[in-house]
């Protein structure tokens, strides 16, 4: 068998990265979903996007003409595992009959060829099944092997870096923060110990829904706009390094929005809510502090359907002034010390919210959201944050492994995408960690093609034939006794 007759598909709940084995890069990239635009009475295949956004909704937006605002979506996997199997299967017939096959006309179609799947960790024996009748009785694959993602992330940061830790020890930590979920995964000579993993439900898609939320009660009601919110989920949010320093600096840009409002008064309750430990604000502090040049505040164009079908950020320079901001300028303010009394506008003359304009600010939303992955308890999940996942998932292996799997944190997925989430990560985490280890995280080159490239390294090797399950042995034992040859 060639390697060029091999399909790679990295099956996200998000994105499809679908291409042959051997090469670099997927030869197509689509929305895992269908989508029906208020002006369509159909449900319509996502346009293939060149680009990597980090979802499949911002993806859909930045590829198709049509305009998407409150266009309804329909997902095949929900948390990662397939619950519409006929759903996922229209998806893959169009990815591959009209995306794919004909780029090698000469392959002669799935007939002829060898799938490597990517599949969720502890997937159901039910799905499993499901899966397999898919790949073998509905398209019509020659053979299957299924991989996980953080054993295929971890091959290609190895082969990536040949004199790393983790290509020298064959041994990594691999932190899948995607779609659907979160991963804290050790993988030990390109098998992952399913034993030590560690879950967090949470993902991009519970991130968008929340920055939903967080907008529609402050400014303009987006719980139908998931395309949208995706778009600005990727373009504003990021990684705080210091909560507590931001919501400081924020809450004087939300106060001037807000204080004519009739809402004044709430929204000053849930600022002292949401600062904790600083619960001791008042309102004066908040006067005397201008929020016109505030590090954190943005705007947000919506789309208004004549001139512009798609969202776009007002002032991108505006948009990355909070990158002044370091870890060490604790007591920053917009215009210095917090302590320093300063003039306060009159209350005729301060900005207001003008609601017949078709444009959002943001402020503390932009790190309130990303800190989700840190602390799930603030959304009522009643689990562990990313930090303590990983302490968690490292202390269920052989205690000869914490030091290489602390120095080998590989970091996977669109939702590791959040700027700074890196240097956040590595100062959760060393608390936790004893301190004769070195905690070293690596941000892959692109977190959202990786796995697919582990894939493709995987089924370019020469043993890749052996590992597969025929179609033949499929239909003489069945998909339960075929799965074992998956099985680490």
């Amino acid at each position: 068998m060639q390697p060029s007759t091999v399909v790679v598909l990295d099956n996200g709940g998000g994105l499809i990265k679908a291409g042959f084995g051997g090469e670099m890069d997927p030869t197509a990239i689509i929305p895992n979903c269908l989508f029906r635009p208020l002006s369509s009475k159909k449900w319509l295949h996502p346009s293939p996007i060149s680009t990597t956004p980090s979802s499949a909704a911002a993806a859909a937006a930045a590829s198709d003409p049509i305009d998407l605002t409150s266009a309804a979506v329909r997902r095949p996997l929900d948390r990662g595992y397939l619950i519409n199997p006929d759903l996922q299967r229209d998806i893959w017939a169009h990815l591959l009959s009209s995306l794919l096959f004909p780029q090698r006309p000469n392959l002669g179609g799935p007939s002829h060829s060898s799938l490597l799947l990517t599949e969720p960790l502890f997937s159901l024996p039910s799905v499993q099944r499901a899966t397999d009748e898919l790949v073998f009785e509905d398209l019509g694959f020659a053979a299957l092997y299924v991989a996980d993602s953080p054993s295929l992330a971890h091959l290609y940061e190895a082969s990536r870096r040949p004199s790393g830790l983790a290509s020298k020890a064959q041994c990594s930590l691999v932190v899948d923060c995607g779609f659907s979920f979160t991963h804290a995964a050790p993988v030990f000579q390109n098998f992952t110990l399913n034993y030590a993993v560690k879950r967090i439900d949470l993902g991009g898609k519970a991130l968008t829904n929340y920055l939903k939320e967080l907008v529609s009660y402050r400014s303009v009601n987006v719980m139908d706009e998931t395309f949208l919110m995706d778009d600005v989920k990727e373009r504003l949010c990021f990684v705080s390094l210091d909560v507590a320093r931001d919501l400081k600096i924020a809450r004087c840009a939300m106060w001037e929005t807000w204080e004519s409002s009739r809402f004044e008064w709430v929204y000053l309750v849930l600022t002292v809510c949401e600062m904790g430990n600083e619960g001791n604000l008042e309102k004066d502090d908040i006067l005397r502090k201008p929020g016109k040049e505030n590090l954190l505040r943005c705007t947000y164009v919506l789309p208004d359907g004549v001139t512009h079908t798609k969202g776009f950020v007002k002032d991108p320079d505006e948009a990355q002034r909070y990158l002044s901001l370091t870890d060490g300028d604790r007591d920053q303010t917009p215009n210095g010390n917090a302590d320093q009394p300063q003039v306060t506008e009159k209350l005729e003359n301060r900005k207001k919210t003008d609601l017949t304009k078709n444009e959002f600010d943001l402020t503390n939303e932009r790190f309130l959201v990303p800190e989700m992955i840190f602390h799930p308890a603030d959304l009522g999940m009643n689990q562990a944050g990313l930090a303590e996942c990983i302490v968690r998932a490292v202390n269920s292996c052989h205690p000869d492994l914490h030091p290489l799997l602390y120095e080998s944190i590989i970091l996977t997925g669109g939702s590791t995408l959040f700027p700074r989430i890196a240097q956040r990560l590595e100062k959760e985490l060393r608390p936790l960690v004893p301190d004769d280890y070195r905690v070293k995280i690596t941000a892959q080159e692109d977190p959202i093609l990786s796995v697919w490239r582990g894939g493709s390294l995987l089924a370019s090797s020469p043993d890749f034939e052996a590992m597969c399950v025929t179609k033949a042995e499929y239909e003489e034992l069945g998909s339960a006794r075929c799965r074992r040859r998956f099985f680490h």
